[in-house]
């Protein structure tokens, strides 16, 4: 397997510091985040979804910029991290012809998120109809398009993201995988999730997340946790993604904030490096 990051993770340093600080702890390729940072946020402090300073606008000039930076640290280009929203054919056409600049094989795409009142046969409908325009898109652009299983979507889980995407050809509709989303919801054992998604396994975030107890008690709510200290079994994932037989992309998508971004880069690194080795 190889490793990579998504820069979602590094707010605080700028593309430029990030290959370089990739290159200099050993890792494989680089997943950029890719959106507009609005003009209002530019004067925050650094943060993942806000002033994050490692993102590409969606532009052919900083597509050019990634492409580039990743090269001269001798950086594959794993990923566009896109926020498209179910329903954006446009955002993903533009997506894929940056994609195809940058020089990544895949994009990530939105879908549905729950919605009062909204049913989810209905969330489930558009978003399918929403992927059966994107995927002739993918074909024509020979970039893959990624669905992400994330808490507070219509795929929380692997399941139910297999339900989604099981109409279209996974060489043109993928899936991310992300035990550390799953903790929040969706949990599947790590071994059945991997084997319902088959093919459509295209993808691997690496995070993790624990429950944290009120002071005066009730429901335990889930936070970001170092990855060496939470609800995710990594030694179990890894386990299990060898027995699917995935040799793919590993990305940490860090969001515990435990140590700084370029000591987080060298410990989580060897952290899952150390689990792989042991038997």
């Amino acid at each position: 397997m190889k490793f990579g990051v998504f820069t979602v993770m590094l707010p605080d340093l700028t593309p430029e510091e990030a290959v370089q600080a990739l290159q200099a702890n050993g890792y494989d390729g680089i997943e950029w985040r890719v959106t507009h940072i609005p003009p209002e946020r530019r004067g925050e402090a650094p943060s993942f979804w806000g002033n994050n300073l490692c993102t590409l606008a969606p532009t052919e000039a900083d597509a050019e910029r990634g492409r580039s930076l990743a090269e001269a640290a001798g950086l594959e280009i794993i990923n566009l991290g896109t926020y498209i929203a179910v329903g954006d054919v446009a955002a993903v056409e533009q997506a894929m012809r940056l994609a195809r600049i940058a020089g990544s094989p895949q994009v990530r795409v939105g879908v549905a998120k729950p919605r009062p009142g909204q049913p989810y046969a209905h969330l489930f409908e558009a978003s399918r109809a929403f992927l059966a325009q994107v995927e002739p898109l993918a074909r024509r652009y020979r970039v893959k398009a990624l669905v992400e299983i994330h808490h507070d979507t219509i795929c929380p889980s692997a399941a139910l993201t297999q339900r989604l995407v099981s109409a279209f050809d996974p060489a043109c509709i993928g899936v991310i995988h992300d035990a550390g989303n799953m903790v929040y919801e969706g949990y599947e054992t790590y071994g059945l999730g991997l084997e319902l998604l088959g093919p459509y396994l295209a993808h691997v975030h690496l995070k993790n997340a624990a429950f944290t107890r009120p002071q005066a008690g009730g429901v335990w709510q889930p936070c970001w946790s170092p990855l060496e200290d939470g609800v995710v079994d990594f030694k179990q994932l890894l386990t299990a993604l060898e027995t699917v037989g995935y040799d793919g992309w590993l990305v940490f998508e860090d969001f515990s904030q435990a140590r700084p971004s370029r000591e987080a880069l060298r410990h989580n690194l060897g952290f899952i490096n150390k689990l792989a080795r042991e038997p």
